[in-house]
Formats: C-alpha cells, sequence, structure tokens
C-alpha cells in the first residue's frame, strides 16, 4: 500500500470513526444536525482542506449535509469548486516549475504513472476532466501534464470546466441522495457497525479496483 493509499484509508477511517461517535454521543439525526449547524463555520473550513487534495468523500459529505440543512448548498459548492481548482493548479505548477522536487514522486508511483500517461495520451484534454472521478491518479494526471510540457494556461482554462463539473455532480447527486441515506439512518439505528462495515467496504472496493487497473497496465507494458 502506498502513502497516497494509507493517507486515503486514513482519511476515511477518521471520517467513519467521528460519524460512528457523533451517531452514538447524539440522540438521533436531528441532534447531530444541530450540532453541525452550530460549528458550521468548521464544515467549511474542513471541505476547503479536503477539496484542495480532491477528495470525493467529504465532496460527498458536503452534499448530504446540505441536504439536511447543516451547510448552505451554494456555500458548499462555491467552496469545493474553488479549492478543487487551487488544489490541481498546485500540483500542475509543481510538475512545471519544481520538477526535481516531484520526480522521487514518481519513482515510488511507476504503475499509476503508466495509466496516468495512458489516460492523457489517450484523451488530450479530456484527461483533466476524468483524473477528477479516478481516485488514484487524480494527483498524477496535474504534473504528468505540466512535465509533458502542457500549456499553463490552457490547463488552468479547462480546470475550471473540470473542477465545476466535478463538484457540482458529486455533491449534487449526494444531496438529491439525502432522502434515501435519511431512510438509511434510521433504518440501522442503533446498529452503528453496520453502516461502518458497508462504508469501509465500498472503501475497500474502489481501493482493490484501482490497484487491479495500475497492476495490469504495468503488466501490459512489459517487454
Amino acid at each position: 500500500m502506498d502513502r497516497n493509499s494509507i493517507i486515503f484509508a486514513i482519511s476515511i477511517a477518521i471520517a467513519a470513526a467521528f460519524a460512528y461517535w457523533m451517531w452514538g454521543r447524539f440522540n438521533g439525526i436531528d441532534s447531530i444536525l444541530a450540532f453541525i449547524k452550530e460549528w458550521q463555520l468548521l464544515g467549511y473550513v474542513i471541505l476547503a482542506f479536503f477539496s484542495f487534495g480532491g477528495s470525493f468523500v467529504w465532496t460527498v459529505a458536503a452534499g448530504i449535509a446540505s441536504y439536511f440543512g447543516a451547510m448552505n448548498l451554494w456555500i458548499a459548492l462555491a467552496v469545493g469548486i474553488t479549492f478543487n481548482y487551487i488544489g490541481d493548479m498546485f500540483l500542475f505548477y509543481l510538475g512545471k516549475y519544481q520538477r526535481d522536487e516531484v520526480k522521487p514522486y514518481f519513482e515510488k508511483h511507476k504503475r499509476k504513472l503508466a495509466l496516468s500517461t495512458l489516460i492523457m495520451r489517450k484523451y488530450g484534454v479530456w484527461a483533466i476532466f476524468i483524473q477528477k472521478f479516478l481516485y488514484g491518479i487524480k494527483t498524477l494526471v496535474p504534473i504528468s501534464m505540466a512535465l509533458s510540457k502542457y500549456d499553463f494556461k490552457k490547463f488552468g482554462f479547462y480546470n475550471i470546466f473540470a473542477s465545476i463539473l466535478f463538484v457540482s455532480v458529486v455533491m449534487i447527486s449526494s444531496y438529491y441522495a439525502g432522502e434515501s441515506i435519511r431512510h438509511l439512518l434510521v433504518l440501522f439505528k442503533g446498529k452503528n457497525w453496520i453502516l461502518m462495515v458497508i462504508l469501509l467496504s465500498l472503501v475497500g472496493a474502489g481501493w482493490f479496483w484501482m490497484e487491479r487497473v495500475t497492476s495490469k497496465k504495468k503488466s501490459t507494458n512489459r517487454p
């Protein structure tokens, strides 16, 4: 398991543990929402921090929180889009102007680099959009494009629309799934461990799929 996978797993574990703690500590969903509303500013700060890293999980969480009224959907969208955009621009900057510093990083992620390079060559500008939805290589595609001498202004222009698309699709989808999630929370009230198992299973399945795809790519490139 590489560093990105470990960081991702830790963030999921923290989110799951926090949700578990809140659900057990407070008396039902209404008291949880009241707590989130009271600390709403902190929620936006957390969203900004994880959006900078392209987090899928916290974008979903913001959509759900917005449905329950704990956050404002439009503010959450603005925060998510802005910091998602800045995050990828920062990665592109590193690849373009700090090449010596990022080269050791690539040495540790050769399989994922091969996959990101394939996506970049096959889809061109659409790779900027596609990478937003792919865990494991979303940090590599912007850097790869920068190393290939892709134009900074052109990347920045398309990244605007890619950030809007990613955050809007994920957050609005989770927002409209809020009612189903409410029913799910009520259904499993008092059985929090079931929700944790479901969450960890989904995360594990995603991680396993990404590792399998990059492994296949590595085998294909062998002479």
